[in-house]
């Protein structure tokens, strides 16, 4: 004879199979990118991150339960120029020595519109912390859904470019930061 508490363990064992495995979220950085545009003298300058990291838990049915973190490595900027990417790890930009990572930690999805979100969140570098929204584009194709958007940050509200180079007729403020992260296991919405 089956004891109720037997029964009830081989229901729930039962029930936990019949669900589908929610596949891991996770980053193909090979297919991912993030990179940052702004100008210098008038002149557009182009760079990206080599190394970034991001940790994902999402599902389109339960926004309110998504989060979304991010490590970007500041060391691995690339902007074309040996000269150019030592001066960046200085205090004076990155400061990497003392802030070797930024981060970006979600607080809030939302949907927008078909396959659009919006991503609120906290952004730090250098010491210092930004809200920001960063609108989102997801496209599933087979087995991975690539995240797209861009947002625009001042880099002055965050400590990057002190001292002569805070002269914004020299850099621009505004940075565009634009991304393209593919990722596996991500729910189409």
């Amino acid at each position: 004879m089956r004891t109720p508490t037997f029964s009830t363990a081989l229901a729930l064992a039962a029930l936990l199979a019949a669900l589908p495995a929610q596949a891991q979220q996770k980053l193909v950085p090979a297919q991912s990118e993030i990179a940052f545009l702004t100008r210098q003298m008038g002149v557009p300058v182009e760079g990206k991150f080599r190394r970034f990291d991001a940790q994902v838990t999402f599902d389109p049915k339960q926004l309110t339960a998504a989060r979304i973190s991010f490590t970007i490595d500041l060391g691995s900027a690339t902007i074309g120029t040996a000269e150019t990417e030592a001066e960046l790890l200085k205090p004076d930009w990155f400061d990497t020595k003392k802030f070797p990572q930024a981060t970006f930690t979600s607080t809030a999805v939302k949907q927008v519109g078909a396959g659009k979100l919006g991503v609120a969140g906290t952004l730090s570098i250098k010491g210092s912390s930004q809200p920001v929204t960063v609108p989102v584009l997801l496209a599933p194709s087979g087995t991975f859904t690539t995240a797209t958007g861009s947002f625009t940050l001042k880099r002055l509200d965050f400590r990057i470019g002190d001292g002569d180079w805070k002269d914004t007729s020299v850099v621009a403020n505004e940075v565009q930061v634009r991304f393209k992260l593919t990722l596996t296991g991500v729910a189409g919405m």
